[in-house]
């Protein structure tokens, strides 16, 4: 996987973390901050119409007068009341949206009208507004006690509907994901650019000053920079620098050994072979490493082969240098023509394990003597 699809594929990912985090948060804050706006407008909203309420419980327990009347209308009218009831301090009903409940005792309501929770109970004990959530549905019980010098006077219980807060919550998550999602993008692009502009062109740069490296010279042209990418460009050119010395000092050791070596052959063969026979020296590839006698030329490299000195017709020769080669350290031998003389040729492969490959071709002339030949047999 290119690096460009990895830091597109790890960038959606942290983004969509960091935004589902981000939305766990500030659902739960816009939840808490909507639903007490919620609560505590409901019991401002009674509390400001308190006194009225008051005044009238404390005139009549039993009737309800006009000014309260035309108050809890209003509450009932309020889209986000769900349902009031009015409790004397007598727990008597004294307003329910069905008539025929007006004048019952709480005991006698409750059987009748299920209560989704204890908010009553615990106002007209602790004297202060209670809020409890109704199970399993979008609503708030609150119920408020109406209290004069410490007397509860009576309670009004108001069922809050949530749904226009879920509505404003929802919207606010709406906006809060159409921004996240605009944030992201808009950070995404500088990084972007700044990831194909200072890392991916310079390594696709050095890719190809890398590819482009010519072992003739073994050097990288690739431009100086002060970062990251510079520091690998000059690790690799100190490399090549590295590479390029031992290869100068390898062929500057074989350089000498083959001129060694080709000393060793010469004493060797001057010791060994008679002046009258010519001997030939040649490498795993056939090329001739060194003879006894004159060569009419060289290759342009300042090689010669094999077949540059012994004639194409001359089979017999090829044939046994072949096997020599599949017999290593025997003696092969037949007779044959070289330079228009019938000789006698004898063939050996030296070959050890682990060190250069070598082949000794050795041609001597039937009308001479024999013995340094038979001295080097």
């Amino acid at each position: 996987m290119r690096l460009s699809s990895k830091w597109f594929m790890w960038f959606t990912m942290i983004g969509i973390y960091v935004m589902v985090l981000g939305g766990i948060f500030y659902y739960n804050l816009f939840k808490w901050t909507f639903d007490e706006k919620l609560k505590q407008e409901a019991i401002d909203m009674v509390r400001l119409y308190a006194p009225t309420l008051i005044t009238g419980l404390a005139r009549s327990q039993s009737a309800l007068s006009m000014d309260e009347h035309d108050v809890v209308l209003r509450f009932s009218k309020d889209d986000r009341v769900a349902s009031l009831l009015y409790l004397n301090k007598f727990g008597e009903v004294r307003w329910f949206r069905d008539p025929s409940k007006i004048t019952y005792t709480f005991e006698q309501f409750v059987k009748e009208v299920s209560l989704p929770t204890d908010a009553i109970e615990q106002a007209s004990l602790a004297k202060t507004p209670v809020v409890r959530a109704v199970p399993g549905m979008p609503l708030y019980d609150i119920a408020i006690p109406l209290a004069l010098r410490g007397e509860v006077m009576g309670i009004l219980d108001l069922q809050i509907s949530r749904e226009g807060v879920v509505k404003v919550i929802n919207k606010a998550m709406s906006k809060y994901a159409v921004g996240a999602v605009g944030v992201l993008f808009l950070l995404g692009i500088p990084l972007y650019f700044f990831l194909h502009h200072f890392v991916l062109n310079p390594l696709l740069s050095l890719r190809d000053a890398i590819e482009a490296i010519s072992f003739k010279n073994l050097e990288l042209k690739f431009p100086p920079r002060h970062d990251e990418i510079g520091e690998l460009a000059n690790v690799i050119n100190i490399f090549l620098s590295k590479v390029k010395a031992e290869v100068a000092n390898t062929m500057v050791k074989e350089k000498q050994r083959g001129v060694a070596e080709a000393r060793w052959w010469q004493s060797i063969l001057t010791a060994v072979v008679a002046k009258s026979h010519k001997a030939i020296v040649v490498d795993e590839d056939n090329s001739v490493l060194f003879t006894n006698f004159p060569l009419a030329g060289s290759a342009a490299d300042g090689k010669t082969h094999l077949l540059d000195v012994i004639d194409s017709q001359q089979q017999d020769v090829l044939r046994l240098v072949g096997v020599a080669l599949d017999r290593p350290n025997q003696l092969v031998e037949a007779d044959t023509m070289f330079h228009a003389e019938p000789c006698h040729v004898r063939a050996v492969h030296l070959e050890e394990e682990g060190e250069l490959r070598r082949t000794l071709i050795l041609f001597e002339p039937k009308a001479g003597p024999a013995g340094s030949v038979r001295a080097f047999a």
